[in-house]
C-alpha cells in the first residue's frame, strides 16, 4: 500500500501567543509579591493561624507564578529537530509543580492548625488585620479573573492553573476573614484553627486537581468531548461525498492540538482528487479548532490492508 501521509498545522502564531502569555505571568508574580506582604502584615497584626495559612498559600502562588514564567518561556521555543512537535508540554510541568506546592502548603497549614488547637491563643488587632487581608483578597480576585480570561484566550493551562489557584485563594481568604471576625466577636478561639484545617482540605483538593490535569496532559489524553465531537461532525459530513474514516486520534500539547486520521476513498480516484478532498477537510478542522496540527493518511476502500491498519504500530 502506497502511503500518502500529509501534515498541516495551519498558520502558527505561537510566538506572539506566548509572548503575550508571559506578560500575564509577570502580572501574577507582581500580584503574588504584593499579596504576600499584605497577608504577612495581617498575620503579624493578629497572630491568627488562619491568616498565616493564607500567607503561606500566597508563597505557593509566587513559586507557581515563577515556575509558570519559566515554563511559558520554554514552551514558546519553536520546534526543532530534537522536538519536532514543539515544546508545548512544558506547561504541564508548571501545572504539576504548582499542584505539588499546593499540597505541601496544605500539610504545613494543617500541622500549624493542629498545634494551635492544642494551644489556643487570643487574636490581636483583629479588625485591622482583616482589613489588610481583605485588600489582598480583592487584588487576588482581580488578578485571577484576568489570568483566567488570558488562559482561555491563549489556551494556556499554566495561566489557567494560576487563575484557579488564585480563585481558590480568594474563597479561602473569605473563609479565614469570616473565622477571624467570628473569633473576635465570640472569643471562641477554636474557630481559628478549625477554619485553617478546612482551608488545608480545600487546598488539597485544588492541588490534586491541578496535578491530575498535568498528568493527563503528559499522558496524551484525547481532546475534550466537545472538541472531539466537532472533529467527528466534520468527518461524518464527508461520507455523503464518498469518503469514510477510521483510526481517529487526538491529543493536546499545551496550547496546540494534534489530530491524526485515516481517510478511506475509492481506489479509482486520482491522487489529485483525493488530495483536494483532504485539503478541504483539514482546513475545516483547523477552522473549527484553531492551533491544530492535522495529520491525514488516505487509502483505498478496496485494499484489505486499509481496514486492518488502525493499531498504533501499524
Amino acid at each position: 500500500m502506497t502511503e500518502m501521509t500529509r501534515r498541516h498545522s495551519g498558520g502558527d502564531n505561537s510566538g506572539m501567543m506566548f509572548s503575550s502569555a508571559k506578560h500575564f505571568a509577570w502580572l501574577s508574580i507582581a500580584a503574588a509579591f504584593i499579596t504576600i506582604l499584605l497577608k504577612a502584615l495581617a498575620w503579624w497584626l493578629t497572630g491568627s493561624i488562619g491568616l498565616l495559612s493564607d500567607a503561606l498559600e500566597s508563597l505557593v502562588n509566587l513559586a507557581g507564578a515563577m515556575m509558570a514564567l519559566a515554563m511559558i518561556s520554554l514552551a514558546e521555543q519553536p520546534a526543532d529537530e530534537a522536538h519536532a512537535y514543539g515544546h508545548g508540554k512544558a506547561e504541564y510541568f508548571s501545572a504539576g509543580f504548582e499542584g505539588l506546592l499546593i499540597l505541601a502548603a496544605a500539610v504545613a497549614i494543617a500541622l500549624g492548625a493542629v498545634e494551635r488547637l492544642r494551644n489556643a491563643q487570643p487574636l490581636e488587632q483583629a479588625w485591622l488585620g482583616l482589613t489588610v487581608s481583605a485588600i489582598a483578597s480583592v487584588l487576588n480576585l482581580a488578578t485571577a479573573l484576568t489570568l483566567l480570561s488570558a488562559g482561555r484566550k491563549y489556551r494556556s493551562l499554566t495561566l489557567e492553573a494560576d487563575a484557579r489557584h488564585l480563585l481558590t485563594d480568594v474563597w479561602t481568604s473569605a473563609g479565614v476573614i469570616a473565622a477571624v471576625g467570628a473569633v473576635s466577636l465570640t472569643h471562641w478561639l477554636w474557630l481559628d484553627p478549625v477554619i485553617a484545617l478546612l482551608v488545608a482540605a480545600n487546598i488539597i483538593r485544588t492541588g490534586w486537581t491541578l496535578t491530575r490535569r498535568a498528568i493527563q496532559g503528559l499522558m496524551d489524553q484525547s481532546l475534550p468531548a466537545a472538541e472531539y465531537a466537532k472533529i467527528t461532525a466534520i468527518l461524518d459530513s464527508y461520507r455523503s461525498e464518498g469518503l469514510d474514516y477510521h483510526a481517529l486520534r487526538t491529543r493536546e500539547s499545551g496550547a496546540r492540538r494534534f489530530v491524526s486520521v485515516h481517510i478511506l476513498m475509492p481506489g479509482a480516484w486520482t491522487i489529485l482528487r483525493g488530495h483536494e478532498y483532504v485539503e478541504r477537510l483539514e482546513a475545516e478542522i483547523r477552522a473549527a479548532l484553531p492551533q491544530t496540527t492535522v495529520i491525514t493518511h488516505f487509502e483505498p476502500f478496496e485494499d484489505p490492508a486499509s481496514h486492518i491498519d488502525q493499531g498504533l504500530d501499524r
